[in-house]
């Protein structure tokens, strides 16, 4: 059965960008959330370019694997320049969670306006038999509101930003998590969390 899963880089005080993200800006001054992706000299299997620690490309290219649909809210969609009509996993489809229209969708770009069950729904079924990747802060809180989080992944990197988007909104009650996995690595910590119900 297939798992939802949020997995993010990033900073010790909780950012998933730097200062000022936004269109043409991409994730602001943050992109150093991102340099363990090259940090290395071990290939990505999933992912074309990147070069990581042997630990980070274990972790990374396991999880990566397993995807087969992701979620972004708008404002990754938008950060990220609309992912170039594609999608930020090279064999996932995108699902766009907004509750505005989005221009620009492609072939490869579903757009869902009627929420975030409807929209992991709609992933599961692209998915078919692989997981559902969450992108984005509002995108990860809103499922784990509704209970649809089955694990988290942090990419903890050893860096202080002071400000930029949080990866967590406010939740409404305790969410409890489990740590499954730590794994140090040249400039991250890869912490797996399941999600306790």
């Amino acid at each position: 059965m297939s798992k939802v899963i949020s997995a993010h880089a990033v900073s010790v005080d909780g950012y998933i960008t730097g200062r000022d993200p936004g269109a043409g800006r991409g994730l602001g001054d943050g992109t150093m959330l991102f340099d363990w992706y090259f940090d290395g000299d071990t290939p990505s299997q999933v992912f074309d370019g990147f070069r990581l620690s042997e630990p980070s490309a274990r972790v990374f290219d396991s999880l990566a694997a397993r995807v087969g649909a992701v979620v972004a809210g708008r404002n990754t969609y938008e950060d990220s320049d609309h992912f170039g009509g594609g999608s930020p996993h090279p064999a996932a489809r995108l699902l766009v969670l907004s509750h505005r229209p989005a221009p620009e969708m492609t072939e490869r770009q579903t757009l869902v306006t009627t929420g975030i069950e409807d929209a992991v729904s709609a992933a599961k079924e692209a998915a078919g038999d692989k997981d559902v990747g969450l992108m984005g802060g509002g995108v990860a809180t809103e499922a784990l509101k509704a209970g649809l989080v089955d694990e988290v992944v942090l990419h903890q990197v050893p860096i202080l930003l002071g400000e930029g988007r949080p990866f967590f909104q406010a939740l409404p009650e305790h969410v409890r998590l489990r740590l499954v996995d730590a794994v140090p690595a040249t400039s991250v910590t890869h912490l797996h969390y399941e999600v306790v119900r």
